[in-house]
């Protein structure tokens, strides 16, 4: 009987041992999430008038992308990074619950399998350090979907001093998990690195998943540190909005400098990419008494919009590549090649089963992912891209891209901007992307994609209505 025990009491140490073993060795991975930060911005994607010297550290450290897409809005790009689904399938095809308090609206749906959920089951620490807007009511937000911690807004956005999101009358939002905390006169990005930077040292050695979900360069404009007096030789509205994508640059290389620090940034598997385009929107506040305390016909808008696109065209709130396509770079020094560039087209939904299969993670049971893993793309530069059409839907506007035509339905040049023709076709190899429609020249071609775009969206509103 003690030699049963004490073979049983080895075989558990074995299994333990095993087990840390395996989880030491497993990646720990930092997705740096921008807001707004349009097609083009950053040095290392040709915008010579910006500095952005960490984003281009890891453009050299790894995996840039020339076609990535995001989403159009934040919601739904948010949605398709943490399910790996088109955001159809998760309820979010429209704006999502804004408030804490309050009658239940439309959160992220609880039966999704979140990546954080994935990689904690595997054994990770996980944090969400920032913006989470898919649904804010308590019972669904970040620590219902498998963030351990989380601290920042559960909304859209928030003045970056006052915590308050601006909107109408104003709220506060500012919360640790979903307590209500008050720091007014703290800089947010501030107090969200800080806790990111605790958050590195404590789990120094355990893997981690740290999500960090900054709310800029999406306006309010608000730049503070080395970057908020630069660019005084830009012209409006590219300097105010240069000075918010150096400052995201910024806490970038805060993070990296932890990092670095323990020693761990060859074992950490980095993605830095945004949710959609630059914003060219404009707003005020309209009230009097307004909750934040601002005062009547503060302007807090993105001042008509400083994006750079090159050749295309399209902001934020529109299907056309300035709206959708992004800035996207995957960094793992242990394992990916450094200093490269694919140009195949990838979504955003790609890159969980990407961070998956890099950390060795089995994917999740019953789980229909939509995106697909970029590994075989990274290891053959000439490999096509996974996906034959990409798909696009917000509320009732939608988009299919095949090839180098889209079919945009009801789309708009972006938020608070004219709207195009109810149907485009447009080509992206034309000498003016996008600019031309020849939706009444190719009607073969649009018949094809409106019945493509049919067919998906049978499959994707299958659950929750449009």
């Amino acid at each position: 009987m003690r030699t049963c025990r004490l073979l049983n009491l080895a075989l558990m140490f074995v299994i333990i041992t095993s087990v840390t073993l395996l989880g030491a060795l497993r990646p720990n991975v930092l997705v740096f999430y921008t807001d707004d930060q349009g097609t083009l911005d950053a040095h290392c994607y040709g915008a010579e008038d910006l500095k952005t010297p960490n984003m281009d550290r890891l453009a050299r450290e790894g995996v840039r992308f020339t076609q990535a897409y995001a989403h159009t809005v934040c919601c739904p790009s948010r949605a398709a990074l943490i399910t790996g689904r088109h955001p159809q399938r998760s309820n979010v095809n429209s704006w999502t619950q804004g408030r804490i308090h309050g009658k239940k609206g439309r959160n992220l749906a609880l039966e999704e399998t979140t990546l954080a959920e994935a990689l904690k089951g595997a054994g990770y620490a996980t944090g969400l350090f920032g913006k989470w807007h898919m649904g804010a009511h308590r019972d669904y937000g970040p620590t219902c979907h498998g963030f351990d911690t989380f601290f920042g807004h559960r909304s859209g956005f928030i003045d970056n001093y006052t915590h308050f999101a601006l909107h109408g009358i104003g709220s506060h939002d500012l919360f640790e998990g979903t307590r209500e905390v008050f720091f007014r006169g703290h800089y947010f990005p501030d107090l969200i690195c800080d806790r990111a930077l605790s958050f590195i040292e404590q789990h120094q050695d355990r893997p981690f998943f740290l999500y960090f979900a900054m709310n800029l360069p999406h306006y309010p404009e608000q730049a503070e540190g080395p970057y908020a007096q630069a660019y005084k030789d830009l012209p409006e509205p590219r300097r105010s909005y240069a000075r918010v994508v150096s400052t995201c640059d910024h806490y970038l290389g805060r993070l990296l400098a932890q990092l670095d620090r323990f020693e761990l940034r060859q074992n950490t598997i980095i993605l830095f990419t945004s949710d959609n385009g630059h914003s060219e929107e404009d707003y005020q506040i309209r009230v009097d008494d307004h909750l934040s305390g601002l005062p009547k016909s503060h302007n807090y808008g993105a001042n008509g919009g400083g994006g750079y696109t090159g050749p295309w065209i399209g902001a934020k709130g529109s299907f056309l590549e300035g709206g959708i396509r992004v800035p996207a770079i995957l960094s793992y020094p242990a394992d990916l090649p450094q200093g490269v560039v694919r140009d195949q087209a990838v979504t955003i939904m790609d890159w969980y089963p990407t961070i998956l299969d890099l950390c060795g993670v089995t994917r999740p049971a019953g789980v229909k992912f939509d995106g697909r893993s970029v590994l075989p793309l990274i290891k053959a530069a000439a490999a096509p891209s996974r996906h034959e059409r990409l798909y696009w839907q917000w509320q009732q506007s939608w988009a299919v891209r095949e090839g180098d035509w889209k079919l945009i339905h009801k789309g708009t040049y972006g938020l608070g901007r004219p709207k195009l023709d109810e149907v485009m076709l447009v080509n992206l190899a034309d000498e003016k992307p996008e600019a031309r429609n020849h939706a009444q020249a190719q009607p073969e071609v649009k018949r094809r994609l409106e019945q493509a775009y049919q067919a998906w969206a049978r499959d994707v509103f299958s659950t929750y209505a449009p």
